[in-house]
């Protein structure tokens, strides 16, 4: 439902929601290289793409991954892929950024392609007390130590509806014009 005066982009971005059910239905190969092409057409500052991709469609590793972080990630296991994003930090100063615009790319990709998905953060995160979650994520998919997970994006068809946010439920008082706390003349 295309409203007047918006694009392709926004209707696509009002349907988008974060998805944490899975249909068990497996996502056909070319989807997920169109979303990886995507994610690699990205954003990033002075053209750096300091990011490295993880492509994970292995039933057995992805429940694996679902245990990355305390809690939150349950709904990595029923989905039918995931995408690791990770970066060199000493890449780019902006590889937080740069990694971030490339996770919610694949997102709108993804949504696009009529799948649904979800971002799951990593940085910062502890697997266990002695073992951070990028060092089990590393250990288990064999990246390199001088690479830093950021997140991890699920993918897969949706296993339920969530309708989108309807427009009175948007925080449109966070939005200043000109100057801060100025609204909408």
């Amino acid at each position: 439902m295309q409203e007047k005066g918006e694009g392709m982009f926004n209707e696509l971005a009002r349907k988008r929601r974060s998805i944490k059910v899975y249909a068990a239905k497996p996502v056909e190969p070319e989807k997920i290289e169109a979303i990886v092409e995507t994610a690699l057409r990205s954003p990033s500052g002075k053209a750096a793409r300091p990011w490295e991709f993880v492509v994970v469609t292995e039933r057995a590793l992805l429940e694996k991954l679902s245990t990355a972080k305390p809690m939150g990630g349950a709904f990595l296991k029923d989905a039918q892929a995931a995408v690791v994003v990770c970066a060199d930090a000493s890449a780019s100063p902006l590889w937080i950024e740069d990694c971030s615009i490339a996770a919610v790319t694949m997102q709108y990709a993804a949504e696009s392609l009529g799948l649904g998905s979800r971002w799951m953060q990593i940085r910062g995160n502890q697997y266990s007390e002695a073992k951070t979650s990028t060092e089990y994520i590393g250990e288990l998919l064999g990246i390199p130590g001088n690479l830093t997970v950021l997140c991890m994006v699920a993918i897969g068809y949706p296993g339920e509806d969530v309708p989108p946010y309807r427009k009175e439920e948007l925080r449109f008082n966070k939005v200043s014009y000109n100057r801060f706390g100025q609204r909408k003349a």
